[in-house]
């Protein structure tokens, strides 16, 4: 979950703003310092924010690749596209913002007319902006309708899984996106409420999750979280997006350049680290072969062998930093 919070902060108008210069935003960005340092953003460069959210991280490429670096944002939140767009507006021209998923990124490159750039950040998962905004119906915390849908033109909301889908449909989402172990029983839950009447809101479709757990005094996380999680990976295709953007990443970073992905559960960082230790292979022949028959050579050089994970102090300020993990790799 990428966290944002109130930070009013107030700067003039210009292309690259001094040190003493700030922005407006409203966003604390999750591991800023170790994402941008790996990402290693340079003069006249240009990178791409994939997720930009509220443009926290993008600031401070901003601000390292000055005086004339560019940064491509893209949200497929059209609410979070424009509020980036008002926070950087300090920036210029030196930033350009598309409403569009990040798996699209060959195509907003293409309309943009660039082929290649210098490094990618993608910030995986749900805001604060989100969470905090109940009508959107990402939050377990507070009544709103259960929608769950980053880009509202989506035609399916969460709603419409948890009243439509089979019972096997409704356990496979809920165990395979959630890494839930008591999918079978939540989905057998939800199928009789809906049968009395249809789920429409997330207080209610958190109470029917919460059912099927036995009361404990102590529990880590809220009984509906995964639940939630799963419903939420499963209306906005995130796992598709996420496999398909950082194929398109890693065809669009030139050589020495850097992507650098931050995730916020196990399910995301097994495909990033998967997928960069899959480019970072050479010959995939069989041992026995006398001579390399594939011809594959590494395309990536992996930075971060281990995650790097928020250090206690940014954790106590920023909770949602303790689920986040930051891995990063070099473009051959």
């Amino acid at each position: 979950m990428r966290s944002e919070k109130t930070s009013a902060k107030n700067g003039e108008t210009a292309n690259t703003p001094s040190s003493e210069q700030t922005l407006n935003l409203v966003h604390t960005p999750v591991l800023l310092k170790e994402a941008v340092d790996l990402l290693a953003p340079r003069p006249g460069g240009i990178y791409v924010d994939g997720t930009i959210g509220a443009g926290g991280h993008a600031a401070e490429i901003l601000k390292r690749s000055g005086p004339d670096g560019l940064l491509i944002g893209m949200d497929q939140d059209s609410e979070a596209a424009e509020r980036s767009k008002k926070n950087l507006a300090v920036y210029g021209d030196r930033a350009i913002i598309r409403q569009s998923n990040f798996r699209d990124v060959l195509r907003v490159l293409t309309e943009l007319g660039y082929r290649t750039v210098d490094g990618v950040l993608l910030d995986l998962g749900v805001s604060w902006f989100h969470l905090k905004t109940p009508e959107r119906g990402f939050s377990f915390m507070q009544d709103g309708p259960l929608d769950m849908r980053m880009n509202t033109g989506l035609r399916q909301s969460a709603a419409n899984l948890v009243n439509d889908l089979s019972h096997d449909a409704l356990v496979r989402i809920i165990r395979e996106y959630g890494e839930e172990r008591m999918a079978g029983a939540i989905a057998s839950a939800i199928e009789k409420a809906r049968a009395r009447e249809p789920i429409t809101r997330t207080v209610q479709l958190a109470e029917i999750v919460s059912s099927v757990f036995p009361p404990r005094a102590h529990r880590r996380i809220h009984p509906a979280t995964l639940t939630f999680q799963a419903l939420r990976i499963a209306v906005n295709d995130e796992i598709r997006s996420l496999r398909e953007g950082l194929d398109h990443v890693i065809r669009i970073v030139k050589p020495k350049g850097r992507i650098v992905v931050i995730t916020f559960h196990s399910l995301e960082d097994r495909i990033v680290k998967q997928m960069f230790v899959n480019e970072a292979k050479g010959c995939v022949c069989p041992p026995k072969m006398p001579v390399c028959a594939c011809g594959r050579t590494p395309v990536l050089k992996v930075i971060t062998h281990r995650p790097i994970t928020a250090m206690q102090e940014e954790v106590e300020r920023n909770p949602a930093a303790r689920s986040a993990k930051l891995r990063a790799a070099e473009k051959l």
